[in-house]
């Protein structure tokens, strides 16, 4: 990679990292459920009118049912991703799940992408994936001990389970392949707009939202713009260009700078303490999601066929995308 290219995707770690320490700052102004519903809000909708509609990847059927495919990918990926992971990572950590242990933690998206992918595309693990997998899944045991110990397990708990609707996510976007992954991104950021709000409704209730929008400030709106525009919009359509640039291989491995800003950012402006134990688990966790996403690629599981095959068909390529 080019320094400038290896500089861009320092950038957009460090952002992704200082970003929960701005979610922790959002969440004295906002309930998490109505933050997370204004963050897909503005991000998504005042794009949507300069993209083109999703496209994604197609095996010779009709272009109606090909358009009704893309907007089923759509809304799957944005339910996953939105409501799922961002909404569960919000209340997780308005429920006192650390900014800096929160941007750790996540990072076990690592190891159920590659059981979703496994279950879902038939993609084995090798021997050097798999102990990674255990090494992750003992830091995060690690954390469990550590936080039970000291904070909430709920709020624990909450973000493991967001981790898991992140790897649900990659897993549909590569099932979905779109050649356009900055389009995709923009139209699936505007599915959980509504059922996040409706959550919200329901849960946080309609005096407690009213309120957080009637005294909402500049410090509010710079917040929201943050979350939308720079996490979302810039840093995603930047790590789209860098994965159309360079192999994924090459990539990928800079998302393990993400919990270091994150764990960094949140000791420097919220004051986060880092016990040995969080440490040991820090160890543990980017020890063994480096392990998982430098291993060599996953094999095909191989299906036994008993008659005999017909000749394979050609299939247009498609662009493979993971989502973030």
């Amino acid at each position: 990679m080019r320094p400038s290219h290896i500089a861009l995707a320092v950038l957009v770690t460090a952002v992704w990292g200082v970003n929960f320490v701005v979610i922790e700052v959002g969440l004295d102004h906002f309930p998490p459920l109505l933050f997370s519903a204004l963050r897909f809000l503005v991000a998504a909708l005042p794009a949507v009118f300069f993209v083109a509609r999703p496209k994604v990847a197609w095996d010779g059927v009709s272009p109606a049912r090909a358009k009704l495919r893309a907007w089923g990918w759509v809304v799957g990926v944005g339910l996953a991703l939105g409501v799922m992971k961002f909404g569960l990572l919000f209340v997780g950590m308005n429920q006192g799940m650390p900014a800096g242990l929160s941007s750790l933690v996540l990072q076990i998206q690592a190891v159920f992408t590659a059981l979703f992918a496994f279950v879902a595309l038939g993609e084995r693990p090798g021997r050097i994936r798999l102990a990674g997998m255990v090494v992750a899944l003992a830091g995060i045991g690690v954390a469990a001990v550590d936080e039970g110990a000291s904070g909430p397990l709920l709020g624990f708990t909450l973000v493991v389970v967001a981790a898991v609707g992140w790897g649900v996510s990659n897993v549909l976007t590569r099932k979905a392949a779109p050649s356009a992954p900055f389009t995709f991104m923009v139209w699936t950021s505007a599915v959980p707009v509504l059922p996040l709000f409706a959550l919200s409704l329901a849960f946080e209730g309609w005096d407690r939202d009213s309120r957080a929008l009637a005294s909402l400030d500049w410090t509010g709106v710079g917040i929201i713009a943050f979350v939308a525009w720079v996490t979302t919009l810039f840093c995603f359509g930047s790590w789209s260009f860098l994965l159309r640039s360079h192999p994924a291989s090459s990539v990928a491995p800079f998302t393990l700078l993400v919990p270091v800003f994150g764990m960094s950012s949140a000791a420097l402006f919220l004051g986060e303490s880092v016990s040995p134990l969080r440490w040991c688990a820090a160890a543990l966790l980017v020890a063994g999601v480096a392990l998982a996403s430098l291993a060599p690629a996953p094999r095909k599981r191989a299906v036994q066929r008993v008659d005999t095959p017909a000749p394979a068909l050609p299939v247009e390529d498609h662009e493979a995308h993971a989502s973030r």
